[in-house]
């Protein structure tokens, strides 16, 4: 019995793991994000970096749009104490290129 299995075995071919849509296009399994101030990629190591999503307002009235906007920061800018400074810079860039859009 184990030398028909064995042999089996043998004859088999490895097929490697792949990750594919419908379609038959390869897909990857994770894709990693990216600070929204440094573009470092954030690891899976590094438990210092948060997502804080901002809520988007309407100009006019000045309500909640139901939207929002995620920014991505690394522990790195967390530890230096630049967080705020970079998440002011990134809402106040986003705020000034969706009025030029909207003009």
């Amino acid at each position: 019995l184990h030398r028909v299995s064995y042999f089996f075995l043998l004859n088999t071919t490895p097929i490697a793991p792949t990750m594919q849509n419908e379609v038959g296009e390869n897909v990857d399994l994770y894709v990693p994000r990216k600070c929204s101030w440094t573009n470092r990629l954030l690891t899976s190591n590094d438990h210092g970096s948060v997502q804080i999503n901002v809520g988007n307002v309407d100009p006019v009235t000045g309500l909640f749009t139901g939207e929002s906007t995620p920014y991505a920061i690394c522990g790195y800018v967390r530890n230096k104490s630049e967080a705020d400074e970079a998440l002011t810079a990134l809402v106040k860039a986003n705020d000034a290129k969706a009025a030029a859009g909207a003009q």
